[in-house]
């Protein structure tokens, strides 16, 4: 059976930091795993910026309540769904993904948790298990699915790897350019056609 493990961010929602960067005029929340690979570096940025500038999940959760998913995913997604089983890993975060999943309509999310305190402040966040994206293609991989993932960044390049077959979706050049073994397509029509052969 055939199972497609799909990246939030970037494939099917807008990047949601850059979207609080525009929204605050805080330029450096605009960085995301396309600029950053290490995921841990990237947090630790964005988690100083959010309090050097007295940002809370309040006023990110606000950003997102103004967002939609990018145009043509939800159709794209309800195809999909309708082939076999989607699972969406993504490095957001619990507190961020309602708002976004309401609209997609409830696909099957694995992500992390932020920590915020009574303030609404964010103090730190817990990744459910480092490299989560490998690893769930993986435990797909050995529960025999033929898995298909696609991603459009560093952080999703391990889970590519792992699957049956990865496809590389609006990728920066930097990260097309690194990473040659994976076909990159541009919009939904051809991402379909790319998961379908």
């Amino acid at each position: 059976m055939d199972l497609v493990c799909l990246d939030l961010e970037g494939v099917l929602v807008p990047e949601v930091w850059i979207n609080v960067a525009k929204a605050t005029g805080v330029d450096s929340l605009s960085l995301t795993t396309r600029d950053i690979p290490d995921y841990d570096t990237l947090m630790r940025h964005r988690l100083g910026l959010l309090d050097e500038h007295n940002l809370s999940l309040d006023d990110i959760q606000a950003v997102i309540g103004e967002m939609a998913p990018l145009p043509g995913a939800t159709d794209f997604l309800d195809w999909l769904r309708r082939r076999g089983p989607v699972v969406i890993l993504s490095d957001t975060f619990t507190q961020f993904a309602a708002p976004l999943m309401r609209q997609l309509g409830w696909p099957t999310l694995f992500c992390h948790q932020l920590e915020v305190d009574e303030n609404s402040r964010i103090t730190d966040y817990t990744l459910r298990i480092k490299d989560h994206k490998r690893l769930a293609v993986e435990a797909f991989r050995a529960l025999r699915f033929t898995v298909t993932a696609v991603g459009d960044s560093y952080n999703d390049t391990t889970m590519l790897t792992a699957a049956d077959k990865g496809i590389l979706f609006r990728a920066p050049d930097n990260v097309i350019r690194e990473f040659p073994q994976f076909p990159h397509v541009n919009d939904y029509d051809s991402l379909a056609t790319a998961i379908a052969t």
